[in-house]
Order: C-alpha cells, then sequence, then structure tokens
C-alpha cells in the first residue's frame, strides 16, 4: 500500500476519511455492511458496487471497470493474463473423472462458519475437486461432517497465511471426516481465494498442489484405515 491513506474496510470504513480524499467515484465489492452503503450514497460522489459470484462475473467487473477509468484495452490484456493462467491449471488437473475428484470443503471464516466465495467452486473443479459444501454462506460444523469432505481448506478473510489447521483438527464434531482423520488440512493465503481478481490464478495453482497428490488410491487406503 506504500503512503496510501487507509480508510478502513467495507464492514468498517470511514466515511469522513474517504470524503477527505474528493473521490469522484467510489468502487466497492459487496458485502457491504447496510450502514456504510447508506453513508456512501449520502455523498456526492458516484458509488460503484460490485457483487461477483463466478470468474465469468469476475471477468465482466474487470471489463466494466477497464471502461470506467479509460483503460479498456488493459482490461482485456488482463482478462487474457489470468484465462492463460485458468487454462494451464485446468489442463492439470481439470480432466479427472468426477469418481476421482476429491470431495473439498473450503472456509472463509470460523467463527460464525462461512464457507468460501461462490468463485471457489470454479478454481475447485478446475484444480481436480469438487466441492461439497455450498459457497459463500454460513454453514454448520454438522452440515460439514455430513458431507464428509477428503480434503479441508483454510483461507480466512484478513488473516494471510495464518488460518489454524489446529482449529479443524481439534474439532469433535469433525473427528471421523476423512480430512481431519487423515490429517488433510491445508491453509492457503486468503487473498488468493477471497480476491475477485488476479490473485484468483494462484489461488488456482494453490488448490492444485494441494489436490494433487488424492487419487482414488489415496482415497482407498483412508477408507481401508477408518
Amino acid at each position: 500500500m506504500g503512503r496510501r491513506p487507509r480508510v478502513g474496510d467495507c464492514w468498517k470504513l470511514d466515511v469522513d476519511e474517504v470524503v477527505k480524499l474528493q473521490p469522484t467515484l467510489v468502487i466497492g465489492s459487496v458485502p457491504f455492511a447496510p450502514e456504510t452503503v447508506a453513508s456512501l450514497l449520502a455523498q456526492p460522489m458516484a458509488f460503484l458496487a460490485i457483487n461477483p459470484r463466478t470468474l465469468a462475473d469476475i471477468e465482466s467487473d474487470i471489463r466494466i471497470l477497464g471502461r470506467v477509468v479509460g483503460r479498456a484495452a488493459s482490461g482485456e490484456k488482463l482478462i487474457a493474463r489470468m484465462r492463460a493462467g485458468f487454462e494451464k491449471v485446468q489442463r492439470r488437473g481439470g480432466n479427472r473423472r468426477e469418481v476421482e475428484r476429491p470431495k473439498v470443503y473450503c472456509e472463509a471464516w470460523p467463527n460464525p462458519r462461512i464457507s468460501s466465495p461462490p468463485w471457489v467452486d470454479d478454481l475447485v473443479t478446475m484444480a481436480g475437486g469438487r466441492l461439497v459444501v455450498p459457497c459463500g454462506q454460513r454453514v454448520s460444523d454438522k452440515q460439514v461432517a455430513d458431507a464428509n469432505p477428503d480434503v479441508i481448506v483454510l483461507a480466512w478473510a484478513a488473516t494471510g497465511a495464518r488460518s489454524k489447521p489446529a482449529s479443524a483438527l481439534g474439532n469433535p464434531v469433525w473427528k471421523n471426516v476423512a480430512a481431519v482423520r487423515d490429517r488433510r488440512v491445508a491453509v492457503i493465503r486468503d487473498e488468493l481465494l477471497n480476491t475477485p481478481g488476479p490473485p484468483l490464478v494462484r489461488g488456482a495453482e494453490e488448490l492444485l498442489r494441494v489436490l494433487r497428490g488424492f487419487t482414488p488410491e489415496t482415497r482407498k487406503r483412508a477408507k481401508d484405515r477408518a
């Protein structure tokens, strides 16, 4: 960030500090605290809220933002670079048959427990897995336990790489979950899964790394040990 002023985030935004910067346009990504939106809309400036759900939505938002700031060509180049990165991951991981794909649960926050954003479904699929818990929702311990994921990925928002595998491994409700039993709980830096933009390419690569070693044989061995 360098010397750029810090004004908070979409949940705890200091609108007065934003106004001091005299922006003509404020751009933010949903979700927002309702009071933050109300405060922004009361100001004499344009407010653009984006709410991507899929990788296709993210491409569309990049295209819109490129046009808004007069950099449409740069936006298209960025989309092309992201697509190329995703295609590499898809070639390496996305061709698994359905029965070969490990069941995956990705988590964005532990308390309350919230699953990763919806576009993570696309990333997990291209990396060779399949999500077994709905994305972008509050979920319960029992819901995850019933889904019995083979792999758990923790990417807690705003924590970098500081998600805590011990919280999953020590959860008594999950003691019989395959991922916990076989200690397949991985941490991925939160911005690589939670940022709707270029960092998702690295996120897909990290998911590929996590899932690469999981095969039908490893699943069979895990079941035999149970």
